[in-house]
């Protein structure tokens, strides 16, 4: 009930959020291109302010192409609009100092934000590949491992693009898979089949939950996972390869991961890594011995400049950590949510190359 109450709590302000962007966007282009606003002005207004919301509700109750391509448009939208908002503020302050026509300074911040919007749309059909290097406590020799994270399957990145994924990720050839939550989006119906490519992949699969999968509700995401070659590790530990997993369910309560660890028989000898979705309790992480810690769902802010926004929720929001010998790795995500849109990030398989002690 507390998660259900914290997501509705979410979307409220999102929403009225989204209003008011939208409400700053209409009236400033109306007012640089000295347009009158009448039915059709305010017709395209509340359909831009109701596009996502009615979008994902449709989306869910009635899933086809056309909804898809709705739901998908006014995803963007919200792109989009955040551009269009920066350039007509960055216009008004420095319309302060210097004295620019409204039709020449609306026909520029359209063009900038339609080549912005471009670049960040297609930047996000790209898969890249991060090779990264990390020590870990006690392993005797190398060991090649593959994250992914925040993959967000729904009505965008459906399960063509999890094939995509689970083909890259066996070209790699790593030892274990580990998939750091947030396998699914949230915005459409589940169906068994979207993951059955799970099934392909060639080396062990380890799951731990994130935000998205107690927002779609556990009972739903484990219904369609439950024929995956995947172990789920929730608040439990399981050893492959001579390491310690240890998986943490997703959970915003700041006590949670010490009081999963301290019911947990960790072997300080034995390599260990931590899967939790949030990346943060590192220092808990640390005093229970453990070697390295894996974590997504900052995206790495996915569209400049809400990375410094994101930054300021999260101390750690993407790339390599330490803290007394224990390393953390926060992923920038293998999909995206929201807007299918990156400026700044890319959307990545993550390959970490374990080195031994020896």
């Amino acid at each position: 009930m507390r998660t259900i109450l914290r997501f509705a709590g979410f979307m409220s302000v999102f929403f009225f959020g989204f209003l008011a962007v939208n409400y700053c966007i209409f009236y400033g282009v109306a007012s640089l291109f000295s347009i009158q606003p009448g039915l059709i002005f305010y017709a395209l207004f509340i359909l831009a302010v109701i596009s996502y919301p009615l979008s994902a509700m449709i989306e869910r109750v009635v899933s086809n192409s056309f909804t898809r391509v709705f739901y998908t448009a006014a995803s963007a939208w919200m792109g989009i609009s955040f551009y269009l908002l920066t350039f007509i503020a960055i216009y008004w302050i420095i319309s302060l100092f210097f004295n620019i026509p409204g039709e020449i300074a609306g026909v520029t911040i359209i063009l900038l934000t339609l080549i912005l919007s471009s670049y960040s749309l297609v930047n996000s059909l790209f898969l890249v590949v991060n090779h990264i290097e990390i020590p870990l406590k006690h392993l005797k020799s190398d060991l090649k491992v593959v994250q992914l994270s925040d993959i967000h399957i729904g009505s965008i990145r459906n399960s063509s693009y999890m094939e995509k994924i689970v083909k890259k990720t066996n070209e790699l050839q790593p030892e274990i898979v580990f998939i750091t939550g947030d396998m699914v989006d949230g915005s459409a119906r589940l169906h068994t089949n979207t993951f059955s490519a799970i099934n392909k992949l060639k080396a062990p699969v380890f799951f731990i939950t994130g935000n998205h999968e107690t927002y779609e509700g556990l009972d739903e995401v484990f219904r369609v996972l439950r024929n995956t070659d995947m172990r789920i590790l929730r608040d439990e530990m399981f050893e492959c390869n001579g390491i310690q997993i240890i998986g943490v369910e997703y959970s915003y309560e700041r006590d949670h991961m010490e009081n999963v660890i301290s019911k947990l028989k960790i072997d300080s000898e034995t390599p260990s890594i931590m899967l939790y979705h949030l990346p943060r309790e590192l220092k808990t992480v640390a005093n229970a011995g453990i070697g390295l810690q894996l974590s997504g769902h900052t995206h790495a802010g996915q569209m400049f400049p809400f990375n410094y926004l994101v930054r300021l929720m999260f101390r750690y929001m993407h790339g390599i950590y330490t803290y007394n010998g224990t390393y953390l790795y926060v992923s920038p995500g293998t999909g995206t949510w929201g807007p299918p849109m990156r400026l700044g990030s890319r959307c990545e398989i993550t390959v970490i190359n374990l080195k031994g002690e020896n």
